[in-house]
């Protein structure tokens, strides 16, 4: 049976590194999938600024699981030369927090939901982006999610089929319940060979996102059957979205009033936090 491994994304805690630490320790995760710090994202954080987190999560014991990075969230025909330049400095920031992973997307297109006639363009363009990320040693892993061109389990397959294992998947089960697709079996079915880990998220088909284990997304099958079956071990980083942050109504298309209602993000991240323990219980 093979380990899953707990990660976070700490700052749907707090944007302070000290308390993200703190939230970690609290649920016994000693991994973090950095996104941001002090409100700022991976794109914007300095060299001197990543060398100083690195610093102090080495001190504290917190491991770098992976770069929550945006990469890939842009409309495919803006001026991508410049874009791919800029991708340099986020496997500077992988290396430096001594991460090989690299969490990334497949665009957005300039005529809403439809690729059509753009998916060359699309495989071009991530062709740069992984030629780039092969040549430092990352290994670029995609996120589905609305709107982008792998946003369905299909597109992602053919993504990860077409670059042959130089990239691979972040399964994220409850964005495919949030966008239409079964997550378990057959999202999983379709790319477990290409999984290098999970988004632990929880979601209902109305739109609501919940705790882990309250929603449609089949996170306990889905780590059951990978844990028995797979080869390797993984990291399952946490990503609640409890809170409703800014423009969510507008990412998954609906309207929703969520069942459940917290206080604030930290309340809400405990929550997630304290499920998900619950839930490896009885794996």
């Amino acid at each position: 049976m093979k380990k899953l491994i707990k990660s976070a994304f700490a700052d749907e805690y707090s944007a302070d590194l000290s308390e993200q630490i703190s939230a970690l320790k609290k649920h016994g995760i000693e991994n973090l999938e950095l996104r941001s710090v002090g409100g700022k994202f991976i794109p914007d954080i300095s060299i001197s600024e990543a060398k100083e987190i690195k610093k102090v999560l080495d001190g504290e014991g917190i491991t770098v699981s992976a770069l929550g990075s945006p990469l890939g969230k842009v409309v495919i025909t803006e001026n991508m030369n410049d874009y791919n330049e800029k991708s340099e400095h986020i496997f500077d920031v992988a290396d430096i927090m001594g991460t090989k992973l690299v969490r990334c997307f497949s665009f957005y297109s300039p005529n809403g939901d439809s690729f059509s006639g753009l998916k060359n363009l699309v495989f071009d363009e991530f062709g740069e982006l992984v030629k780039r990320a092969d040549r430092r040693g990352i290994t670029l892993c995609h996120e589905n999610e609305a709107k982008i061109y792998g946003e369905s389990p299909e597109k992602c397959f053919e993504l990860l089929e077409y670059f042959g294992g130089k990239m691979k998947c972040v399964f994220d089960m409850g964005n495919f319940v949030l966008d239409g697709f079964t997550p378990y079996p057959d999202a999983y079915d379709l790319l477990k060979k290409h999984i290098e880990y999970f988004h632990i998220k929880d979601a209902l088909s109305v739109g609501a996102i919940v705790p882990p284990g309250k929603g449609e997304a089949k996170i306990k099958e889905i780590l059951k059957s990978y844990s028995e079956t797979a080869d390797k071990n993984a990291f399952i980083t946490l990503e609640p979205h409890l809170q409703t942050f800014s423009g969510l109504n507008a990412l998954v298309g609906k309207k929703f009033d969520n069942p459940y209602k917290y206080e604030n993000q930290k309340v809400a991240f405990d929550d997630a936090a304290e499920e998900l323990n619950e839930l490896l219980k009885i794996l």
